[in-house]
């Protein structure tokens, strides 16, 4: 069963109304600007006040209210294994990777360097062999490819190549599309087999404050037409893009994302959409973006209640940090956003696990580490048991007072799943520590992702479909073996 959240909700029924309210007002009465004229033919098609000369389109209350009842209320992002399948309705949390970062932390050496087509092809082994970390969404971006209309295909291959959980990427160009989806279909068995179970989504932009532009407002069309999953996620800044207080830009969030469900929608009522947040604050001091304020956390369970109400699939994020290195500030950063977001029932949490220093890298050691920080997160949301077997009175009767329960078969039962799982903390007394070689968190980390890049093995891509798609992608650039 997935883990359900709701335990966290900052906004009450009676403001949820009055975003709810603002947003239909901004649509209706300000509108959206939108470059794509594939886009503005839909909205106008469909009834929206749409001013060629200036590109803004106004949505009538009940076009968006149409949109938000004709999007899936369920929308399963689905694994080549179906074993790693996320139904995203209701309250169900499920995290995973994001970006897409431009450098990594070198594993040799530790040191930032722009990322690679390599890297592309390691995280997703890493993300694929860790337990916590659901969903890849490409998280690296490949600077070795230097043919813009080339990055995608190269991107999706190693990823779907090096893991089989769902992936879910941005996207660059209309060319780069078509190819990532025609090279999926091929894994498929076919258009209509990815349809069925699609194992890739992709991410389109809504340009804060209230644009489409021209390439991802035609990306979201060609997707909706083609009936696949797409995340129209907006990024709100507070101070730039939007105003500077947290309610006002919720209320952009919900606007904004509200335009892009209702561009998918009135090209092809039931396609499979999500409503999107990726907001957050800005330093008013140096006018920097933040990613690992804790303000981001809040924004985005705000948005996380909103897509609840609107019972709209919901893609969010949290999990970042601000740290240039794999330290104490990229864990309280990280792992309080991702508790306050998951503990709002958002369904999908991307950037939960290895991204850093305002999003721009990537750490293979924070990737593992966030593993086990979603873990605890996990945890919280199962809460705790009340059965008459977990609340054990007749074994307290029975063992009575002044004993012990080590021997107990309940203990043996219950003491491997009680508690979270530790992976890379250390738990030990000193000398043992100091025996092990008094490591730190990023050096255990360290180990560990070597270790599993060594030896872990992936699906991978059947052999003779493999070959078709290198013959038919000949671009798609060959990659080193992973690390051992």
């Amino acid at each position: 069963m997935p883990y359900q959240g709701g335990q966290y909700q900052p906004l009450t029924e009676a403001q949820m109304k009055t975003v709810h309210e603002s947003a239909l007002r901004v649509l209706e009465r300000t509108g959206v600007k939108v470059n794509t004229k594939i886009g503005r033919e839909h909205f106008k098609r469909a009834g929206a006040n749409v001013e060629e000369s200036t590109g803004i389109v106004r949505l009538p209350r009940a076009m968006v209210e149409d949109a938000i009842t004709s999007a899936p209320h369920r929308l399963v992002l689905c694994g080549r294994d179906p074993k790693h399948d996320a139904v995203l309705e209701g309250k169900n949390v499920y995290l995973g990777t994001g970006g897409t970062a431009i450098n990594v932390l070198d594993l040799d050496t530790g040191q930032r360097r722009p990322s690679t087509n390599q890297d592309v092809a390691q995280m997703a082994r890493l993300m694929d062999a860790l337990d916590n970390v659901h969903i890849f969404t490409i998280n690296v971006f490949p600077n070795d490819i230097a043919i813009e209309n080339q990055v995608d295909v190269n991107r999706f291959y190693w990823s779907l190549k090096n893991t089989s959980k769902h992936v879910m990427g941005g996207i660059y160009t209309m060319k780069g599309l078509q190819e990532a989806i025609e090279m999926s279909a091929m894994i498929a068995g076919g258009m209509d087999a990815l349809r069925a179970r699609p194992f890739v989504s992709f991410i389109t932009l809504i340009i804060s404050p209230l644009k489409i532009d021209n390439i991802y407002g035609d990306m979201t069309c060609y997707l909706a037409e083609q009936g696949l999953p797409v995340v129209v996620p907006t990024e709100p800044l507070c101070g730039i893009s939007s105003p500077v207080t947290l309610a006002s830009n919720v209320v952009m969030h919900v606007a904004e994302s509200l335009a892009g469900v209702t561009l998918t929608q009135v090209i092809n009522p039931g396609c499979p959409v999500m409503f999107g947040s990726v907001g957050s604050i800005t330093d008013m001091r140096t006018m920097d973006h933040l990613s690992g304020a804790i303000e981001r956390g809040m924004l985005n369970a705000a948005v996380s209640q909103m897509a609840v109400y609107y019972r709209l699939p919901n893609y969010s994020t949290a999990g970042m940090t601000d740290s240039k290195v794999v330290d104490c500030q990229a864990g309280y950063e990280g792992g309080m956003m991702n508790l306050l977001v998951a503990m709002s029932g958002a369904n999908y949490i991307h950037d939960a696990a290895g991204l850093m220093e305002f999003d721009l890298t990537a750490s293979y050691e924070k990737l593992v580490i966030d593993d086990e920080i979603i873990g605890r997160c996990l945890r919280v949301l199962r809460g705790i048991e009340m059965t008459e077997d977990t609340l054990a009175i007749e074994l307290i009767e029975q063992v009575g007072a002044a004993n012990d329960y080590l021997g107990e078969e309940h203990t043996l039962e219950y003491m491997r799943t009680e508690f979270a799982p530790n992976t890379v903390s250390d738990r030990s007394l000193r000398e043992y520590w100091e025996a092990d070689g008094s490591l730190d968190t990023t050096q255990r980390a360290h180990k560990i992702a070597r270790k599993l890049l060594a030896e872990h093995q992936p699906l991978g891509i059947p052999a003779e479909i493999d070959d078709q798609i290198r013959a038919r992608f000949p671009y798609i650039k060959e990659v080193k073996s992973v690390h051992s």
